[in-house]
């Protein structure tokens, strides 16, 4: 086996994975906007939701997985460059930065209220909390933490059947862990949309998937191709047994088309065995295909790749914004008195539209993170 030397830039393929699930999570986001008459439920009721909308919605489902995934994985490789203690003061503060902005800039941009009555806390929250706790995971030897990684993800459903009610000791702690649920605040309560600890284990599995990236390209792929195609062997096992692996069972729909989509209509909040690895095993196989592929290809997906949080951000402010100028121009009303998209193929022309400034907007951000020296572009 060829090693190659530990990298010392940033890598295409992870930036460009990075910049195509944040692209299908602006087609989901477009959703929330503009599709507001018909919201998709948790999980999706097929029996009410349009065969197009359902797909739609499952392609977002790859996101938060990969993104997690290779948030764990750039902290490994991060950590390769400036050392353990680097990278878990790192994951720390930066994990503190994401829950602070969930708390205000994000919910502020989904609510348009600092104060909301609910306050939710979603993807950014959970990732933040999955980068506080690995920053003290990291310091188990790398078997000991690849296998506390595999117990969470494939264990966690375990403990489905531990339920507690408001007011019940570790309610709380339980809410933000593993049960949905909603925790009282002051003013409101704050709705805990993804409990965290399955992520927590799919930063883990990301951290222990760095020294891969040490080996020479050709045989990072093998074991990239070699693991997803495990991963996703795994979940049709599980999905066909129809029993551990996701709280909600499938059944055979009405066409061919229905029975996929509901075999694939897995629970996210919080993310089953099933679900993870569905979703893991199609992240890992694209990247090996990007580490493949010419980077010339690839160069517009890093882009947005490239300043995550950035695009973050000012994608939902831009959606708002977007939103408000159509509402007070008085296009595209239904009859709920919201801006309402048509078809659900509208939903992915909005995105590809709004994805235009996105671009320029995220390349002049990765340039000047390139040409910056200030600590806190890093975190952008």
């Amino acid at each position: 086996m060829v090693i190659a030397a530990a990298p010392t830039a940033r890598i295409g393929a992870i930036d460009a994975l990075r910049g195509l699930v944040m692209l299908l999570m602006l087609v989901d986001h477009v959703r929330e906007f503009f599709y507001y008459h018909a919201q998709v439920g948790d999980p999706m009721n097929l029996a009410v939701t349009a065969p197009d909308l359902a797909a739609t919605r499952l392609s977002a489902h790859l996101c938060a997985p990969v993104f997690v995934l290779l948030t764990g994985l750039s902290a490994s490789l991060y950590a390769g460059k400036h050392g353990h203690a680097a990278a878990s003061r790192f994951l720390l503060t930066r994990g503190l930065l994401l829950v602070v902005l969930e708390l205000t800039l994000v919910n502020l941009a989904w609510t348009g209220a600092l104060l909301p009555p609910i306050l939710y806390l979603q993807v950014i929250w959970a990732i933040g909390l999955g980068m506080i706790a690995l920053a003290g995971l990291i310091r188990l030897p790398r078997p000991a933490l690849a296998a506390v990684a595999l117990a969470i993800m494939l264990g966690h459903n375990l403990l489905d059947g531990v339920v507690l009610a408001p007011g019940d000791a570790g309610y709380t702690l339980w809410s933000i862990l593993h049960q949905r649920g909603f925790v009282a605040l002051p003013w409101g309560v704050a709705r805990t949309s993804y409990p965290v600890l399955a992520w927590i284990g799919v930063a883990a599995a990301g951290y222990s998937l760095g020294p891969w990236f040490a080996l020479a390209p050709a045989d990072r792929r093998r074991r990239l191709v070699a693991l997803g195609a495990a991963s996703l062997a795994g979940f049709l096992v599980l999905r066909g047994l129809n029993g551990y692996g996701d709280p909600t069972p499938w059944q055979a729909g009405a066409t061919p088309g229905a029975t996929v989509l509901a075999f694939l209509n897995l629970t996210k909040y919080p993310p089953s065995a099933g679900f993870l690895l569905m979703t893991l095993g199609t992240g890992l196989w694209l990247l090996a295909l990007f580490e493949a592929l010419p980077a010339a290809r690839l160069a517009w997906l890093r882009v947005f790749g490239g300043a995550p949080l950035f695009f973050y951000l000012l994608h939902l402010w831009l959606l708002r914004a977007l939103y408000h100028l159509a509402l007070g121009l008085g296009l595209f009303i239904g009859s709920s008195g919201r801006v309402e998209a048509g078809a659900p193929a509208q939903l992915w022309l909005i995105a590809a539209l709004v994805a235009v400034p996105l671009y320029a907007a995220c390349r002049w951000m990765v340039g000047l993170k390139r040409r910056g020296r200030h600590p806190v572009l890093s975190y952008l």
